[in-house]
């Protein structure tokens, strides 16, 4: 589903990606994670299409997003920033009809299958309650899950979620986050840059640690939060308890569970 290269990017004649390669399957949760300047929101640029001039591939459903129009990208992947503040306070309805605009050509109106997909999307995210009010007036968490059903209605199976949860309080960053991990587990390919290593443990099937802009080690999260690798990445020594870890487990809507 996303597949990428042997991707080098540089701002002049500084570099900030070498050689990454990686590929995220279908239905597939990974986290990027990394320190400030590591090259995480680089990266995703690149994969969006939105920086060019990089050497190597990235490709979206086997689609070279280099040589993708705008609308077009947005039929295979939906980007979920950090944050979202339109200039006008739409409503809540509005704001997640709004991912109905990649479908529709020019001149057109959402029509009543896109507003049906906004009512399946309100329910799918459980913030049908919040449909009239309007975006400023909500909070930071719920104003992040109705951007994620707004990509929901915008159709596309590929989420790409830049630290989605970085402005949110403890609750609604797990809110947040097991939303995201109930959408992978039905499909939907996600890949999301995080600075919180307990959000890529608990929530990820799978962890990029970049360095430098390097992918420094790859695999699942218990292969790669270790002492050395976030001593690596943070510059700083860590010691890992598995005591916690290996008891804990997040529950949808977002409740922390120890195990027996």
């Amino acid at each position: 589903m996303i597949d990428v290269r042997d991707l080098s990017f540089s701002y002049g004649s500084r570099p900030v990606l070498r050689d990454i390669r990686f590929h995220v399957e279908e239905g597939e949760f990974v986290s990027l994670l990394g320190a400030n300047g590591a090259g995480k929101s680089t990266l995703f640029r690149c994969i969006l299409g939105l920086l060019r001039g990089y050497a190597g591939t990235a490709l979206l459903h086997g689609e070279d997003t280099a040589k993708l129009s705008p609308r077009q990208m947005a039929r295979l992947a939906a980007y979920i920033p950090q944050t979202a503040s339109p200039a006008y306070n739409y409503s809540v309805e509005d704001i997640v009809l709004m991912g109905a605009a990649a479908r529709l050509g020019p001149l057109r109106s959402p029509g009543a299958r896109d507003r049906e997909r906004v009512e399946w999307a309100l329910e799918k995210i459980g913030i049908e309650h919040l449909r009239r009010r309007c975006f400023h007036h909500i909070s930071g968490g719920e104003r992040q899950l109705v951007i994620l059903a707004r990509a929901l209605v915008q159709d596309a199976k590929i989420l790409l979620l830049d630290e989605p949860t970085a402005s949110l309080d403890y609750g609604n960053q797990i809110l947040v986050l097991s939303q995201v991990r109930q959408l992978s587990r039905e499909g939907y390919t996600i890949l999301q840059t995080t600075h919180s290593p307990e959000h890529a443990y608990l929530f990820s099937d799978r962890i990029l640690a970049l360095q430098d802009g390097r992918i420094l080690r790859q695999g699942p999260p218990a292969e790669i939060l270790t002492p050395e690798v976030m001593g690596a990445l943070y510059g700083i020594d860590v010691e890992i308890s598995s005591l916690f870890a290996d008891r804990v487990r997040v529950c949808t809507p977002g409740v922390l569970v120890k195990e027996p």
